[in-house]
């Protein structure tokens, strides 16, 4: 399996398939690479080449139990961009991979990338503050951390419910992607897995979203359960210059798998786009 070895030392996975213009993938918390595989079968079939990686301590990346935070996990994706000498790559980030996206180009710029695309997407920030109202509060994360430390087995597969959107009257579950959604994250090493939490809610991405100087779209469901659309897209539209806002009625979180179809078609058309 491929892998690229970061400044500490850590490995990181990832799968390099097609040929044609680069699309790196940044997956959400808990998952991997493979949460992306809809839409690297779909756009490597249509001329693209898709690159996917494990964020350290998920998946089949080392299992670290320093750098389990979003500076890092920006370092650990540029190392991956310039280990393949990427140019003119488009970047697309879910959940937290949103988040990861957009402190990879506040860290590193813009020069090896074409586009960027926010799925879902954690910024600007997740935590309510006093600058951020509408966010979530700190107790909800706390609880997380508490059911990922009592059994994150069976919180993994709770969480399967709201993320996407089978709780919701009329919908018809695939146990199969439950199942993939407990796999993926039950590859990933305790210790990164809990502090990700703090990654994926504290971190203020403000900054990082006014420096995004490339063509942006931010998609995201008003049905999101995990990442209300309030205190995330529709804030960080209005952060990056420039952005289109496209949501979705009645998407959830987990729309790139239940919805992959829309998504994946409107993916192909923003890629093509001037």
């Amino acid at each position: 399996m491929p892998f690229v070895t970061t400044n500490d030392g850590t490995r990181i996975f990832y799968k390099d398939w097609g040929t044609g213009q680069p699309v790196v993938f940044s997956h959400g918390w808990p998952l991997t690479a493979d949460a992306w595989d809809d839409q690297i079968m779909f756009l490597g079939q249509h001329g693209y080449r898709c690159i996917a990686h494990d964020r350290r301590s998920h998946g089949r990346s080392d299992q670290t139990w320093h750098g389990n935070e979003m500076d890092t996990y920006a370092d650990d994706l540029a190392a991956l961009t310039a280990h393949l000498d990427l140019k003119d790559a488009i970047h697309v980030g879910h959940s937290t991979g949103g988040g990861e996206v957009t402190r990879y180009i506040g860290r590193h710029g813009t020069k090896r990338v074409a586009k960027a695309v926010l799925i879902g997407a954690v910024p600007p920030i997740m935590l309510k503050t006093a600058a951020n109202p509408g966010g979530l509060p700190i107790e909800v994360f706390n609880d997380i951390r508490a059911k990922v430390s009592a059994d994150r087995s069976q919180f993994f597969k709770d969480l399967t419910m709201p993320f996407y959107g089978y709780n919701r009257e009329g919908t018809k579950s695939s146990q199969g992607i439950r199942d993939s959604f407990w796999l993926q994250g039950m590859l990933g090493g305790i210790k990164g897995i809990y502090d990700c939490i703090k990654a994926f809610s504290e971190t203020d991405f403000t900054e990082d979203l006014k420096k995004i100087d490339v063509p942006t779209l931010i998609m995201h469901g008003d049905d999101d359960q995990i990442v209300p659309i309030g205190a995330s897209a529709m804030l960080s539209s209005k952060l990056v210059k420039g952005s289109t806002l496209k949501v979705y009625p009645g998407f959830s979180h987990g729309m790139c798998a239940i919805n992959k179809d829309v998504i994946n078609a409107d993916l192909l058309e923003f890629f093509k786009g001037a």
